[in-house]
């Protein structure tokens, strides 16, 4: 409360001295607004110069976040994604470290995901499971040539994550096994996303971003900046890298990438990040995936390594690979339309008007000019091409099961 308090007082003050400018008045009042609409809410560390470039900030997984800037929009934010490179403040996602000689031991007690075989310094998507077979949440676990573990996992589960973690390595360190559960504090994480990525963060490195492939992850010197991870990672379906700076530096590496003369980097918020993600068919949690989803339903059953399935010793194992064995009840799919977006809850309908399952996620695609959404459906709609309405405003829209991703992945792999 003591932070908000000196905040409000500041930017008081600083309208009072700036009451002979009616422009730098109105900026200012603006941000004082802003600051009590948050009150309640988490903020990143690039919460000051969101406000600075207008952004329109709305409450996201407990933080306050940008939704899109005033300068572009959120078309335009998503157009310059797909066509050449955008920025994106995802500091509100969680970033963890595991040491020990029983650091993969230990998370694989939790996920799903084989770390043990993957090589140094690459990294997977895997799923935190529970005993039902249910997705406690998605994240990306690199397996570094760092001794630990780093892991990103979503904004929306630290209050369960970071717990879940806790509880599991007090149980290991009770049975004299070894493994530190390190949830970072002083490091920020943004996202550099689009087909000019690497021409741009080419400049900050000193070697070839070639190298970096798709899943790859180095600790590196960044425009100066010592200490950066660099994943080649992202959530837009581009070719991109999510960054791990020091807090203290963030605003520095920021500037360099913003004021780039390889290419125009320009911010993008969360509208975009959503729009984008979605054209790519990737999962938002707490939308597409829930404690209630299993991964078969979720149709990310590859996330499910060999290995795993043979040992299974992960949560919720007995269920999950009865159900890869016995084909689920519903599954998740894509579906094109037109005419009025569809959004998630609408109800997806057979040709005789009868409810076979429900949307998650919806929108306008700026790169299809056409509708896209994913959602549940019963197994036996499920084909790709299956005719299905939408009940949008109690009017039935026609839709047709798709195949997703909608937009095809950029991913850098090297080939």
């Amino acid at each position: 409360m003591s932070v908000y308090c000196s905040r409000v007082s500041g930017l008081a003050s600083k309208v009072l001295r700036c009451a002979t400018s009616r422009d730098a008045t109105i900026k200012l009042q603006r941000r004082l607004i802003a600051s009590k609409a948050d009150e309640n809410l988490k903020k990143t560390c690039l919460y000051d110069m969101h406000l600075e470039h207008e952004a329109k900030m709305v409450p996201f997984a407990g933080f306050s976040m940008p939704v899109q800037y005033k300068a572009s929009g959120l078309l335009a934010e998503h157009l310059h994604t797909r066509s050449s490179v955008s920025l994106f403040d995802v500091s509100h996602m969680q970033q963890s470290k595991i040491y020990g000689k029983d650091r993969i031991r230990f998370i694989e007690s939790l996920i799903v995901g084989d770390i043990e075989g993957l090589p140094d310094n690459t990294g997977t998507l895997t799923l935190f499971t529970n005993e039902q077979g249910g997705i406690k949440d998605d994240l990306i676990v690199n397996k570094t040539s760092d001794g630990y573990l780093y892991v990103v996992s979503n904004a929306g589960c630290i209050d369960k994550d970071v717990p879940h973690m806790q509880a599991q390595e007090a149980k290991f360190k009770s049975q004299g096994l070894d493994v530190t559960f390190e949830p970072l504090s002083d490091v920020a994480l943004l996202a550099l996303q689009g087909p000019m990525m690497s021409k741009v963060l080419q400049k900050g490195v000193d070697f070839d971003l070639k190298n970096l492939t798709f899943m790859k992850t180095t600790q590196v010197t960044l425009f100066g900046i010592p200490n950066c991870r660099v994943t080649r990672c992202g959530y837009t379906g581009e070719d991109g890298v999510e960054i791990s700076v020091p807090i203290d530096h963030v605003r520095q590496l920021v500037d360099a990438l913003l004021s780039s003369e390889e290419a125009s980097v320009k911010l993008a918020g969360l509208g975009a990040r959503d729009s984008l993600r979605l054209e790519a068919g990737l999962c938002l949690y707490g939308n597409d995936i829930e404690e209630d989803t299993t991964p078969i339903e979720a149709t990310l059953a590859w996330t499910i390594a060999k290995r795993r399935r043979q040992e299974a010793n992960f949560p919720g194992a007995d269920i999950i690979l009865q159900q890869l064995k016995d084909k689920p009840k519903r599954k998740r799919i894509g579906i094109l339309s037109s005419g009025p977006p569809a959004r998630a809850g609408t109800a997806i309908l057979n040709e005789d008007g009868e409810k076979i399952g429900q949307l998650t996620s919806g929108c306008p695609s700026p790169t299809l000019k056409k509708n896209v959404a994913m959602g549940y459906i019963e197994t036996a709609y499920s084909k790709r091409g299956t005719d299905v309405k939408l009940e949008v405003r109690k009017k039935h829209v026609p839709g047709q099961v798709s195949k997703m991703p909608f937009v095809p992945t950029n991913y850098y792999t090297g080939k």
